[in-house]
Order: C-alpha cells, then sequence, then structure tokens
C-alpha cells in the first residue's frame, strides 16, 4: 500500500481528507463521580487497557488525557509479531498488516576495509526466524494503532470515549476501604475549557492505571520512582520523506561507520517514508541533550556523514527529536508495598513508560507496555466482576516486573553494542566491536525482540510444569504458540490461535488422544462428562446459570483425525453447545489438523498422541497449565486458587 508520494499525510491513508474516522468527543461533557477503572493517559498502554475493558458493559471505564485531542503523529512505530497477536485479540491485525511496513531481512553495514571512510554492506539476514509466529514484524506510525483502539472501544457496547484536556493534580488511596462496593482512589484534575479557563473535577474509582509515560504523575502519587541512570549517549530521529542512493534505503538497515558514529534506517509505511535513527557525539558527564543546541541541520548532517559515499537529500521532515539513551525500572508497579502484601490488595498501578524506561533502537517501548496492559485489563475485570479473587491483581507487577528486568539488561547491552566503534584490523580498542559480534548478537536475541521469549513463572494463575511433557512444544509460562487447523463444521482452514480473542475468557485446548472421535468410552468423552456434570468442574462451579456456557470457559477440542472421519452430530454435545435466547448451537468447537498443508499442530507442539492433553490458556493467551486429560481433580484445583463460586 503506497502513499504519502506528495508528503506526509496524517491519518487514515485511504481518506482523500486529513480527517480520521475516530472524531474526538466534546471536552465540554463533565466527568463522572465514579468509575470502576479511572485509567490516566491516552498512550498505547492506556488504550490497549481501555480497549480491553471496553468489551465488558458492566464496567464502567474511564479514561482521561492531558492532550486536548488525540494523537495525530506517532513517535514509536515498530510493531513485534507477539503484539501482532494480540492485535488480532482485538480484532485490527489485518488493518496492520494491509497498511504497515513488513520487515523481511535486515542488512548490516561495516567500513570498507579497503577504504574505512565508506561504507559497504557486509550481510543481510531474516529479520524473524521462519515458524516464530503466523504474524510478521510490522511498521506503523503509532498514532494509527491509536486510531484502531479508538474505533474498538467506540464501537463497543460501552461506547467508550477518552476525556481529553485533563490534567491529574492529585492522586489519594484510602486503604481502609477493602470492600467491592468501595471507591477507595480519589483524582482531581484540571479541565481547560474551550475558552482557556481552568476547572476542577473531582473522581472517585476502585482502581487507578497510570500510563502516562516516563513523567507520570500517577507514579509520583504512588510514591513510586524510576532507578536507573544515562547511558550518556545522545542519538536523534527523524520521519523524513527522501532521495538517496543508499540501495538498502526500504530495509531495516544497521550502518556503523568508522569515525561518524552509527546510524539505524527504518522503512516505514507508505512506500516512500524511512525513519533514521542518528548517533550524535557521546554527552559529558552530568550533560544533558538540553544544554547541546542540537537542530534538524545537525542531525541531516551526521546522517549524511555517516551514509558516505551515499547521499540522502531530505525532502519533507515529518516529525524528529533527540534523546539520551537511559534505562530506568521501579521496584514495584502498584501501590502495595512488598512488605504488605499478604493483607493488602493493590487499587493503584503504573505501566509502560511510567514504570519502566529504556532506548528505542530495539523497538520494545510500544510493545512492552502494551503486553503490560493486556496483562493488566483481564485481571481487573475478573475481579471487579466478581470471577476471580482480588489476589490475582499481585501478580500483575511481579510478571511484568521480571519482564521489564529482563528488557532492561538486554536493552543495556544492545544499546552499548550498537553505540561501540567498529573494530578494524588496526583497531583493538576495548571500546570497540567487531560488526559481525554484533549481527550474532541480533539474530540470538530475535525472538526476545519478537517478544514470544516471553515467559511468566510460576505463580497462583501458572502452574508449574509438572506435565510438560504432554506437549513439548508449547511451554507453560509462554504464549499459546498458534499453528494451522481445519474447522470440522465448516472445514475453514485457520489458526487456532486466533479463537483467542480480548474477551477475558479462559481457554481449554483438549487435544484428543489416538482414540476415535466419537467414541463414547474415550478419556475425551470423560472429560466432557466431567465438565458438564461434576460439581468439581470449574465451568459448574463458576458459570452463572442464566450466562453461556462458554462465557468463562472457553473449550475447544482438536482431534487427530481427518475432517471427513469426524462426524461432527455423533461428538459429545458439549462440543455443540446451545448459546444465545435462542439456544442456537455453536459449530465452532471442533478442529483437526490441517494435514493437506503438512503442518500437523500435534507434531508442530510436541503434543503427545498417545495420551493427549488440555492446555489451559489465560485471557491474554499465556499458557496457564497443562494437564492429562484424566486430570480432573488437577483442573479443578488450580481454578479453586482464585476464582470465587457463583
Amino acid at each position: 500500500m503506497q502513499f504519502h508520494l506528495n508528503g506526509f499525510q496524517a491519518g487514515d491513508p485511504e481518506k482523500k481528507s486529513n480527517l480520521n474516522s475516530t472524531n474526538d468527543p466534546s471536552t465540554s461533557r463533565k466527568l463522572p463521580d465514579k468509575a470502576d477503572v479511572l485509567i490516566v493517559g491516552c498512550g498505547p498502554a492506556g488504550l490497549t487497557l481501555a480497549a480491553q475493558l471496553s468489551k465488558f458493559s458492566d464496567i464502567n471505564t474511564v479514561i482521561v488525557e492531558k492532550n486536548d485531542t488525540r494523537l495525530l503523529l506517532g513517535q514509536a512505530d515498530g510493531v513485534a509479531c507477539r503484539t501482532m497477536e494480540m492485535f488480532q485479540a482485538f480484532g485490527f491485525s489485518e488493518k496492520v498488516v494491509k497498511e504497515g511496513y513488513w520487515v523481511n531481512e535486515t542488512a548490516f553495514w561495516k567500513p570498507d576495509e579497503k577504504q574505512p571512510q565508506n561504507i559497504i554492506r557486509s550481510s543481510r539476514i531474516q529479520d524473524t526466524e521462519d515458524g516464530l509466529s503466523e504474524f510478521p514484524h510490522m511498521v506503523l506510525n503509532q498514532a494509527r494503532v491509536h486510531d484502531f483502539y479508538l474505533d474498538i472501544m467506540k464501537k463497543s457496547n460501552s461506547g467508550l470515549e477518552p476525556d481529553y484536556s485533563r490534567k491529574l493534580i492529585s492522586v489519594d488511596i484510602d486503604s481502609e476501604k477493602s470492600s467491592s462496593d468501595d471507591f477507595p482512589v480519589t483524582a482531581k484534575f484540571q479541565k481547560t475549557t474551550t475558552n482557556g479557563s481552568c476547572e476542577t473535577e473531582t473522581i472517585s474509582a476502585k482502581y487507578i492505571v497510570g500510563c502516562d509515560g516516563a513523567r507520570s504523575v500517577v507514579r509520583n502519587e504512588l510514591n513510586l520512582s524510576l532507578k536507573g541512570d544515562s547511558a550518556n549517549q545522545a542519538w536523534g530521529v527523524m520521519d523524513v520523506l527522501a532521495i538517496t542512493d543508499f540501495p538498502d534505503v526500504r530495509l531495516k538497515a544497521i550502518i556503523h561507520s568508522i569515525n561518524e558514529g552509527n546510524l539505524l534506517i527504518i522503512p516505514r509505511e507508505g512506500g516512500y517514508l524511512i525513519r533514521l535513527y542518528i548517533e550524535l557525539d557521546k554527552l559529558s558527564e552530568n550533560e544533558r541533550i538540553a544544554n547541546k543546541n542540537i537542530t534538524s541541520d545537525h542531525l541531516i548532517s551526521a546522517a549524511k556523514r555517516i551514509m558516505h559515499p551515499y547521499s540522502i537529500q531530505i525532502k519533507e521532515i515529518v516529525w524528529w527529536s533527540v534523546y539520551e539513551i537511559g534505562q530506568r525500572l521501579c521496584d514495584k508497579f502498584d501501590d502495595v508495598p512488598k512488605n504488605n502484601m499478604a493483607s493488602n490488595f493493590p487499587k493503584g498501578f503504573i505501566v509502560g513508560d511510567a514504570c519502566h524506561t529504556h532506548s528505542p533502537q530495539a523497538g520494545q517501548g510500544m510493545n512492552v507496555s502494551m503486553q503490560d496492559s493486556f496483562n493488566l485489563g483481564w485481571k481487573l475485570a475478573a475481579v471487579i466482576k466478581g470471577i476471580c479473587s482480588p489476589e490475582i491483581l499481585h501478580t500483575y507487577s511481579s510478571e511484568r516486573h521480571t519482564v521489564a528486568k529482563e528488557l532492561i539488561d538486554f536493552d543495556r547491552e544492545f544499546a552499548k553494542m550498537f553505540s561501540a566503534k567498529p573494530k578494524t584490523k588496526d583497531d583493538d580498542a576495548l571500546d570497540s566491536i567487531d560488526p559481525l559480534e554484533f549481527q550474532k548478537y541480533f539474530e540470538k536475541h530475535g525472538r526476545f525482540t519478537a517478544g514470544t521469549a516471553i515467559q511468566y513463572y510460576p505463580s497462583l494463575i501458572s502452574e508449574q510444569p509438572i506435565y510438560q511433557k504432554l506437549a513439548s512444544g508449547l511451554e507453560i509460562g509462554t504464549r499459546f504458540h498458534s499453528a494451522p487447523v481445519i474447522r470440522v463444521a465448516d472445514v475453514k482452514p485457520m489458526q487456532l490461535g486466533h479463537v483467542t480473542k480480548a474477551d477475558g475468557r479462559w481457554r481449554f485446548f483438549i487435544f484428543a488422544s489416538i482414540e476415535k472421535a466419537n467414541d463414547p468410552n474415550s478419556k475425551v468423552s470423560k472429560l466432557c462428562n466431567f465438565l458438564t456434570n461434576s460439581k468439581q468442574s470449574p465451568i459448574i462451579k463458576y458459570t452463572k446459570i442464566e450466562s453461556d456456557i462458554d462465557s468463562i470457559f472457553d473449550v475447544r477440542v482438536i482431534f487427530q483425525q481427518t475432517h471427513r472421519d469426524i462426524n461432527i452430530e455423533a461428538l459429545d454435545p458439549f462440543f455443540l453447545p446451545k448459546k444465545g435466547k435462542l439456544n442456537l448451537h455453536d459449530y465452532e468447537k471442533v478442529f483437526c489438523p490441517d494435514l493437506k498443508s503438512g503442518d500437523d499442530i500435534f507434531d508442530l507442539r510436541g503434543i503427545n498422541r498417545t495420551k493427549g492433553c488440555i492446555v489451559v490458556v489465560r485471557p491474554d493467551q499465556h499458557i496457564a497449565n497443562i494437564l492429562p486429560l484424566d486430570g480432573f481433580e488437577e483442573l479443578s484445583k488450580f481454578f479453586d486458587n482464585f476464582m470465587i463460586s457463583k
């Protein structure tokens, strides 16, 4: 999809005007007196959380933003494979695939040994390994991601829209209020009206979530602080429309020059736009970017020197900025001190840049921030709806702090290597690096940068890997790695993981043993009987009588036979549930391997064909447990630890 040919234009590229399909609500309306969840900040973290909570019309969510309109030109742009999987759960991954830039290969450039002042391509590699995800690594303007979320929110049953022009003044949390009916959070905002005057608004909430960036007011009000230091490295970043003879301008390209610094080229959506990350002079100790008086001309000149002997002519600067590399992390991501967790549950949270900051070169900031929110959103919804104990809220900070710490450690080494001077045959300096060594580091950590290496460790909602061998390719704690299947009822080829939507439901993927699909004495049939009739069944215990049978637990079965060997009408009625006001049958619960393509899910994911297994997947798509088909007691006990009986 090509656009920006005659200059950059924000918004939907398929529209001829500058207007987007998402219109900002009037700032004249007042904030409500109360909310279940108050979200501060309309960045990617805040909108991910708001979009997830907007799925629940019985949860009153309010999201506020200090700016007076939605984002029109974003800073972040990289969308990792794992984030694309999350976008699929929200329902707009295909829009990103259509509109964005696909990162397929990365080119590495180094000084020419014969003429060191020139750069020469050293190699080109595949950006992500085969089979890592069904989705590619993408690049798309952050503002467009915001638009997709805003559209989801507006079209939801709750019709959620942000309230703009609200600057947070203070937050007070009454720790004595612990009832589910209490609103312990009190937040005050300064609202700027259309005539320029200011008003004070106060709102009470059950929970507050700070998605308000590195200078987070919520973080300060919760008495939390970012800890870390700067690497004293200055970089500039520019989005430009340019003319150049550099051959890899439409590839992700990493350039190390001999003396002029280093450069990262990220092609952008539309076929013409590119982003340049440009290394500037090292900062002295205690020196700040503000003291350097850097202009866009400085950045352009540096880029030209680094790219020598190739030329670049900047025709339009869409956006530019300078920043310092630094890694900072909060000790905790909620308001409950570590020594008080047994008797107190979180009421305040911080997400994204509010609790961890790092360099942008690895493209992790927006991705990790959105995954923070995806982790927290379903937990808040489950507690507010009375499905789960508030104890699960402790797992947000513990799980995501571990991920952030791993990211900080990776980013510190990655940024150091990226900024190092390239080592040559005549240079043995300790702080220089062989470009090949950097390339190997880049390849080695490909799964981490793709977001697929994240693993949550055993906790209240993530079991010990006792039965891991039953599904060796679906590791507990990692995201559910999708694979091709055939939906039996309509013989539709699809990805199994695409049934996991951002709707707060748990998934049971039942991988059948080698027994016949319609055998009434098979392990799968006995499991169905347990789930349908036993008082110990999680479905019986935790699903309200008036609700659909799959409102809390969405159960899918994957048989080993081909679709023509499975008579769906002869299966246990559990796999053909009656739902809705009219008691219509749901025909989309039964699958089999896609043998025609040769990608048998049982082989791809290491499923034990003789024994089969149950794979329990959390609402955020991470695997919580793997159990044998007859593991009735273990299945019941797992959910008894944190769920509340109906």
